[in-house]
C-alpha cells in the first residue's frame, strides 16, 4: 500500500481500531527485535498480539506492509527515548549527557539487540526498496535532530568558522551505528563508549579557545 492510502486509512480507523492496529505493531516490532524479521511470521505475531488472522489482515495486507510500519514505530520510538536530549543538543554537555543515556540504554539492555533501527537494515536494505526508503527516512530524522544542535552551537560562537555542523551530526550518527553494531557483537560497551568519546573529543577541540580556557 502506497505511503499516503496507509496513512488515509489509519485516520478512518475508530479509536478502538488503533489501538487494536497499534497492539499489533508494538508486538511485532517486539518479535522482529528478538527474533529478527525473517524469523517472524505472521502466525507469530497473531498469536502474540492474540488477534484473529482477519483482523491481521485488516490493518496490514502483507507482511511488507507490517514491517514498514514497524520501521515507523521504531523511529519513533528511537527518537521518543532521546528526544528530550535531541531538543538540548546545543552545548558538549547536552552532547556527552545524551552518549551516556545511549551507553546506559545499551548497558540496561546487557547490550543485545544492537540498535532498534539500524538492526532491520541488514535484513531489508538490499531486497525491499520500500523499506529501505523508510529506513533512510527514519535516519534522515534522527540525523537532522543532531545537526539542529550543532548549528545552534556553530551560530551562536560556540564551535569555530571552520567546524562543519553538517559532517559532525553524521560523524556523530556514524558512530552511535558502529558502536552499537560492535558492543552487540562484544557484548561490552567499550566500542560505543570509544566510537561516541572520539567524535565528542573532535568537537570540544573544535570549540573556540576561549571556551576551552573557562573549563
Amino acid at each position: 500500500m502506497a505511503a499516503n492510502g496507509l496513512a488515509m486509512k489509519q485516520r478512518r480507523l475508530t479509536p478502538k481500531g488503533r489501538a487494536t492496529r497499534d497492539r499489533i505493531v508494538a508486538v511485532a516490532a517486539q518479535l522482529m527485535f528478538e527474533h529478527g524479521v525473517a524469523g517472524t511470521s505472521l502466525g507469530d505475531v497473531q498469536k502474540a498480539a492474540g488477534v484473529g488472522a482477519s483482523q491481521l489482515y485488516h490493518y496490514f495486507g502483507d507482511k511488507q506492509a507490517l514491517i514498514r510500519a514497524v520501521i515507523a514505530y521504531r523511529t519513533e520510538a528511537v527518537l521518543g527515548t532521546v528526544r528530550p536530549q535531541l531538543g538540548r543538543l546545543d552545548s558538549l554537555e547536552a552532547l556527552r549527557a545524551w552518549r551516556d543515556l545511549l551507553v546506559d540504554t545499551q548497558r540496561h539492555r546487557h547490550c543485545e539487540g544492537g540498535c532498534p533501527l539500524g538492526s532491520l537494515v541488514a535484513e531489508l536494505a538490499e531486497d525491499f526498496p520500500e523499506c529501505r526508503a523508510d529506513l533512510a527516512g527514519g535516519f534522515d530524522q534522527w540525523e537532522a535532530a543532531i545537526r539542529d544542535g550543532l548549528e545552534a552551537m556553530y551560530h551562536r560562537g560556540d564551535l569555530r568558522r571552520k567546524a562543519d555542523p553538517g559532517r559532525l551530526a553524521v560523524a556523530l550518527l556514524a558512530a552511535v551505528e558502529g558502536g552499537s553494531l560492535l558492543t552487540q557483537l562484544h557484548r561490552d560497551t567499550a566500542p560505543l563508549e570509544t566510537a561516541l568519546d572520539e567524535v565528542l573529543d573532535r568537537i570540544e577541540d573544535l570549540r573556540p579557545r576561549r571556551a576551552q580556557s573557562r573549563q
